[in-house]
């Protein structure tokens, strides 16, 4: 099965009726799509009353993939100062992801490793440490230095996934050297996952711009009917290979990804079953 989603739900006016409150996002999103990524836990471990919220807001297949938190993928450079330890920080992380997988709503753990996070050895032992941390839990890396992707490296970074049970996250993103990789539709585990960040090629490294800015631009592509396509045929590629292909759009700065992931499930004929049902606003029709 694929399945197509965004990441986060609060910045897609697509999907929402005019009678949606901020806090009831979530609910009309899911009216729309059958998964979402969580990126907010890449900042702060969610509280247990939010998990519960996003639980009790969608639907019974509904699934989740939850972005690991910055002090797990060494975004976050100095001592943290919210945890003493390693194993204290990732046990927060566990606690607060657990409730998805026992409400059968956790498709995969993303664990996005920074551009700095080449294919060396202490890195690899790393990635052994984070699957011992989160053993039992569904992990899909993702990494964003291309040296994982080498000639001298392909194989044994494959490798390195399947031996482990962990998800190859493919990307598709702009070409802009060693601070971005190739698709490489490959799949590691019986899920597979695809993040779509758009090609916008010239926004995809700060290369010394202003933090904030930088950020607002650095997704802001909309695609060509064209390369949807060729998108389409790599996601059935993938399915061939395994269960479940789960499709995150990423390309949100100029609020395309919703459109975008329309178009793609137009392209795959896909329509899903059991989604939330869509609100109207008050004074709408059918």
């Amino acid at each position: 099965m694929i399945y197509v989603g965004l990441t986060g739900w609060s910045d897609h006016p697509d999907v929402y009726s005019t009678a949606t409150s901020s806090t009831s996002q979530l609910f009309d999103y899911a009216g729309h799509f059958p998964i979402v990524e969580i990126d907010t836990s890449f900042y702060a471990i969610p509280s247990m009353k939010s998990v519960q919220k996003w639980l009790a807001e969608t639907p019974a297949h509904f699934q989740f993939i939850i972005k690991g938190y910055q002090g797990m993928t060494g975004h976050m450079r100095g001592k943290n100062p919210y945890f003493e330890t390693k194993k204290e920080m990732f046990d927060a992380f566990r606690k607060a992801v657990e409730p998805f997988q026992r409400a059968g709503k956790l498709a995969a753990v993303l664990m996005q490793f920074p551009p700095w996070f080449d294919c060396q050895f202490a890195n690899v032992q790393y990635i052994r440490y984070v699957r011992q941390q989160l053993e039992g839990l569904p992990v899909a890396i993702e990494f964003r230095n291309r040296s994982w992707y080498s000639e001298k490296y392909f194989d044994g970074t494959i490798n390195l996934l399947k031996e482990h049970q962990l998800i190859h996250t493919v990307c598709d993103e702009p070409q802009a050297g060693d601070g971005s990789v190739p698709l490489v539709p490959v799949a590691t585990e019986r899920n597979a996952f695809v993040r779509i960040h758009g090609r916008n090629v010239h926004a995809w490294n700060s290369n010394g711009r202003n933090s904030e800015e930088w950020r607002k631009i650095r997704f802001l592509y909309d695609y060509t009917v064209d390369e949807l396509k060729e998108l389409a045929q790599h996601i059935r590629k993938l399915q061939q290979t395994c269960q479940n292909v789960f499709v995150v759009f990423n390309n949100n700065s100029g609020h395309d990804a919703a459109r975008n992931a329309k178009q793609l499930l137009t392209l795959l004929d896909i329509t899903y079953d059991g989604l939330a049902p869509k609100q109207l606003g008050l004074f709408e029709e059918e």
